[in-house]
């Protein structure tokens, strides 16, 4: 089984903003791979899929971002799995927009969600999908992180989206190795 995390805040007010990159990267694999409707539970929206004999779960932690650690844990106490079966994919400040940057592991380079998974995982021992969204240009990073897309940028998230989703299905069948070489 593969669990994709994607990371964001519950709400329409959030909806399309930099922060919730990741349900739109989940919403957007569940319409390519024909998923129709989540169910809640784990303190989550969780969706699945059974394809080429692989099941995969999609999670949309309802926790907000900053706590999203609880839902993952309860998700892996219920669904057991090794941690690099899992893909947390999040936005990250410090890439540029659109950038693509999968490792095997590591820190939650400042990003609250990932921080909040680490803690309540005791472990850093997971693969992760970050996605630029760019340095805020002279904002505060939460007033950045919450904001809309402008619309420029809007109309480069569709690729953004779709390159995502080719990461993670390539992911699921080629390893981690083979995505970072040719995403990153």
């Amino acid at each position: 089984m593969k669990i994709l995390i994607g990371l964001g805040n519950p709400g329409e007010k959030y909806r399309r903003t930099r922060h919730n990159l990741g349900f739109m990267v989940i919403d957007k694999l569940a319409e390519r791979l024909g998923v129709e409707s989540y169910r809640r539970r784990f303190q989550s929206l969780l969706a699945e899929k059974n394809l080429d004999e692989e099941r995969f779960l999609l999670v949309k932690p309802q926790t907000y971002v900053n706590k999203s650690g609880l839902a993952v844990k309860k998700i892996l106490e219920h669904c057991p799995c090794s941690l690099d079966s899992i893909m947390v994919i999040c936005d990250d400040l410090n890439l540029p927009l659109g950038r693509l940057r999968m490792r095997r592991k590591g820190s939650s380079g400042g990003h609250k969600g990932l921080e909040s998974i680490i803690y309540e995982l005791g472990s850093s021992e997971f693969p992760r999908l970050r996605i630029g969204i760019g340095p805020p240009p002279g904002a505060e990073a939460r007033d950045y992180v919450l904001s809309p897309f402008l619309k420029g940028e809007e109309e480069e998230l569709e690729g953004v989206l779709d390159r995502a989703c080719q990461a993670l299905v390539e992911w699921t069948g080629t390893g981690i190795e083979e995505c970072m070489k040719k995403f990153n």
